[in-house]
């Protein structure tokens, strides 16, 4: 049911997204625990998933993918409480970094035929260790000087622009993700 949650659903999750980014999934039937023998524990479902012709580019389903880890992580917040977050705005600002010490011409997502730039090396971003505990929000101001004050800024800046500070992921239909995906896109900002 997950696969084929839509947005506003309860299921609906960042598997959802990218099932759906990926193919085109319906729910078939259900099938009742007391049609197997022994029966299990829990109901089952026949689901079809048709890959979507073209697929879209592996660029950006990885990218899509970045940005999906950090919406979905806490999906009931708005995206602006979770970009705030200490965590979140330094690994992004880490990937940031990394990518332009590179140097790689990274493009932007494309809404039109779901294509990705063309950079050849995989940089992935650092997903932190979570020990559990809930994240502060950011100071303005961090003991360097304000570095990761600049980014944070840009980053609420690409959310103020689409009008996304105060959406929920849990809301977010495919088309606004990758809107949001190409506008942190066009700022330089990357989740792969």
């Amino acid at each position: 049911m997950r696969l084929v949650a839509q947005p506003g659903d309860p299921l609906y999750c960042r598997l959802s997204a990218n099932a759906q980014l990926r193919a085109r999934v319906t729910h078939l039937l259900k099938v009742g625990k007391n049609n197997f023998r022994p029966p299990p524990k829990v109901d089952s479902s026949v689901v079809r998933i048709e890959p979507r012709k073209p697929a879209p580019d592996a660029k950006l389903v990885r990218e899509f993918d970045g940005l999906m880890r950090i919406c979905f992580n806490r999906k009931n917040k708005t995206l602006g409480s979770i970009f705030k977050q200490k965590s979140v705005i330094s690994m992004v600002e880490k990937n940031y970094r990394t990518l332009q010490a590179v140097g790689q011409s990274l493009g932007n997502v494309t809404m039109d035929g779901l294509e990705f730039g063309d950079a050849e090396e995989d940089l992935r971003i650092d997903d932190g260790d979570d020990n559990g505990e809930d994240e502060m929000e950011m100071d303005d101001m961090d003991c360097s000087g304000g570095g990761l004050s600049e980014f944070k800024t840009k980053v609420m800046n690409v959310l103020k622009e689409g009008d996304f500070e105060d959406k929920r992921s849990s809301k977010l239909t495919q088309q606004e993700f990758l809107y949001l995906l190409s506008l942190f896109n066009k700022a330089g900002i990357h989740f792969t």
